[in-house]
Parts: structure tokens; C-alpha cells; sequence
């Protein structure tokens, strides 16, 4: 049987255009780069406002924090006085809701350096030095703020203070012992607001308004009796 020959193949050479066209123009490459650079600014962008937004959420979670203990604190201090103040409505006829109302106000919740160090809620004046303490404050005289210095009386803790500023709307002062008697007569809240100064007790012009907002604001009169 004969053999088959085999063909002889031969190879073709490149032709110069088949280089041409395997060669990758310039711009090929810089599209390249812009699509990339394109893709990571989207993504640069995208995790700028995620970071964002988480740091917005923890800000406000954060806030919501705060506010939750500042109103826990609030009621803490509510709860503490209210039995004392409704114990000594019995016996001294002064309203809960204006003694935790002038608390509030005067001490800013505790936390005034009088109420804070000397247990003085109400800021109640003395002239004995030795259970007083002479401190700056803020007097409205002839239609304006000033800063002036008066001696506050120190107490061993809250019920000390509170009692004795009931005891001032019951008996009044050396000089007039019926001083308060409006405040003692009467019979809500915005009454007795508006005798406080009409009895002299502040010179802040909008004190009864600032305590009937804060009666209001925390329904201190639900523990009038």
C-alpha cells in the first residue's frame, strides 16, 4: 500500500496590518483609567454618605439618650419632694404644685450651686452668718438685671429647706407676719403664682408665668390634695 505524502504547510508571516491591529491605541488606556476612576469616586461617594448617615443616626440616638436621662433626672427630682410637699400642705396650706414649681425654678433642679452645696432650693435670704453663706445673684431692680451679693441660708438637706420656706408663707417675715398671706389663701396654682409677687416674695416680672409653665409643662398640680 502506498504512502500518503504529507503536505508541506508554510507558515505565513505576519503581515504588517495584522500588528496594526493588535497594537491598542493610546486612548484605549485612558478610557480605561477614567472608567476606573469614574467607578471609584461613585464608590468614594457612596461610602462618604453611609459613613454619614451612620454618624447622623449615632448623633441622634445619642441625643435621644441624653434627653431620656435629663427627663429621668427630671422626674427623680419631681418624686423626691412631692411626699414632704404634700405633708406639709397638710399643716402649712401651701400648694405642692408651687413649692416643687418654685423648686424647679429657683434651683434649676438641684443643681444651682445653693441647692447643690447648701441645700437651699428656694433661695431663701438670712442675716446670720453663721448659717448663712454670701453668694452672687440676679435682682430685676428699676427695670433691669443686676448682679449683686446676698447672704442664703444653709440647710443639712432638702426637707430642711423645704420647710422652712413654707414656714415663711405661714408666719412671714420679722417686719410683717402676714407678709404671704395671699399665697396661703390661695386655692390653684395661677392664684398663688401671682401672690408670690404681689407679696413681694420676687422681683422677676414674669415669675408667676414662669412657674404656671412649669406647673403645666410637668402637671405638678396632680399632687394638690
Amino acid at each position: 500500500m502506498a504512502k500518503k505524502r504529507k503536505r508541506k504547510t508554510t507558515k505565513r508571516k505576519p503581515t504588517a496590518n495584522y500588528y496594526s491591529k493588535k497594537r491598542h491605541h493610546p486612548t484605549d488606556w485612558l478610557v480605561v483609567v477614567l472608567v476606573s476612576l469614574f467607578i471609584l469616586g461613585i464608590g468614594l461617594v457612596l461610602l462618604v454618605r453611609y459613613n454619614g448617615q451612620k454618624a447622623q443616626e449615632e448623633l441622634a440616638d445619642q441625643a435621644r439618650q441624653e434627653q431620656q436621662s435629663r427627663q429621668a433626672k427630671k422626674q427623680a427630682f419631681i418624686k423626691k419632694m412631692v411626699p414632704y410637699a404634700q405633708e406639709l400642705q397638710t399643716k402649712y396650706h401651701v400648694l405642692p404644685s408651687i413649692t416643687l414649681a418654685q423648686a424647679i425654678l429657683e434651683s434649676d433642679w438641684g443643681k444651682s450651686s445653693l441647692a447643690a452645696q447648701y441645700h437651699n432650693y428656694f433661695g431663701i435670704k438670712g442675716d446670720n452668718e453663721a448659717n448663712t453663706k454670701e453668694m452672687t445673684t440676679k435682682e430685676y431692680l428699676n427695670g433691669q438685671w443686676v448682679t449683686t451679693t446676698a447672704r442664703f441660708r444653709v440647710y443639712n438637706n432638702y426637707q430642711e429647706s423645704m420647710l422652712d420656706h413654707v414656714q415663711l408663707f405661714a408666719y412671714g417675715t420679722s417686719w410683717n407676719r402676714t407678709q404671704y398671706a395671699h399665697v396661703i389663701a390661695a386655692t390653684n396654682y395661677e392664684q398663688a403664682a401671682h401672690a408670690l409677687q404681689q407679696d413681694g416674695y420676687a422681683t422677676d416680672p414674669d415669675y408667676p408665668a414662669k412657674l404656671i409653665e412649669l406647673v403645666k409643662a410637668y402637671h405638678l398640680d396632680q399632687y394638690d390634695q
